[in-house]
């Protein structure tokens, strides 16, 4: 589970995160949405403890982000905006060690990179070097690097980003089947089809605070709009707050 408790970051004189509060249960996928500019970014990071916050408070399974980030990132797997990998390494190699740093022993990653491989459909790239792949390859690598240790939190930014439509059906089950393992995932999208066809609850943000938060069929009901889409264009200009 993943808790943000009245997070709070400012930039200079730019208030990035103004109090944001919400609850991301295991096996459940939630939705964290929000327009450019709005805190979403910043939120992650400080999930990651890529960022201290200013304030307030962020837990993975209990462990304090800030006190504990060691013990706090063993509990995630996170797919990150910035896709990067080592050009000289094979995809197969870049999982191998991956699970090598997470200290997984020699058999459970040969099995666990070998099973990831077949679910993301990455059979015809796993021993082809990663420079020159397409952004859609990177996701691939970099997803499987993220679940290679097999974590109870998963947070993916913008997962299907740049993927054809089979490798977007197979993210979006491995998504099912992450939350039906009992997994916490939380991720980001601008898609709203994508987020209305995985998500179980969505948390959306703007101007650096949460103004709504609900199922899919929730927030549509509580804008009156038929679409997903139109109600997060609704709750977003409006700034608030549905709960």
């Amino acid at each position: 589970m993943i808790e943000v408790h009245d997070l709070r970051k400012r930039f200079g004189d730019v208030i990035a995160v103004d109090g944001i509060s919400f609850r991301a249960k295991d096996g459940e996928v939630t939705a964290l949405l929000g327009p450019n500019g709005a805190g979403k970014t910043t939120t992650l990071r400080a999930i990651y403890s890529l960022i201290k916050p200013d304030s307030g408070h962020v837990s993975i399974d209990g462990i304090d982000v800030v006190a504990n980030p060691m013990a706090a990132q063993r509990r995630i797997g996170a797919l990150p905006e910035a896709r990067g990998a080592y050009p000289r390494l094979t995809a197969r190699e870049h999982v191998r060690y991956f699970a090598q740093l997470q200290g997984l022993s020699k058999r459970d990653s040969e099995q666990r990179c070998e099973d990831l491989i077949e679910r993301l459909g990455m059979g015809e790239i796993a021993d082809r070097r990663t420079e020159g792949f397409s952004h859609g390859e990177r996701t691939k690598v970099a997803l499987a690097r993220a679940l290679v240790h097999g974590p109870q939190n998963v947070l993916l930014d913008e997962p299907t980003s740049g993927l054809d439509v089979m490798s977007t059906r197979a993210i979006r089950a491995l998504v099912r089947h992450l939350s039906g393992e009992g997994k916490c995932v939380l991720l980001s999208s601008h898609l709203m089809h994508e987020v209305a066809a995985v998500c179980d609850s969505i948390v959306i943000v703007a101007y650096g605070r949460v103004v709504a938060r609900g199922t899919p069929d929730d927030l549509r009901a509580a804008t009156g709009e038929e679409s997903l889409e139109d109600a997060f264009v609704s709750l977003t200009a409006a700034g608030g707050a549905t709960e």
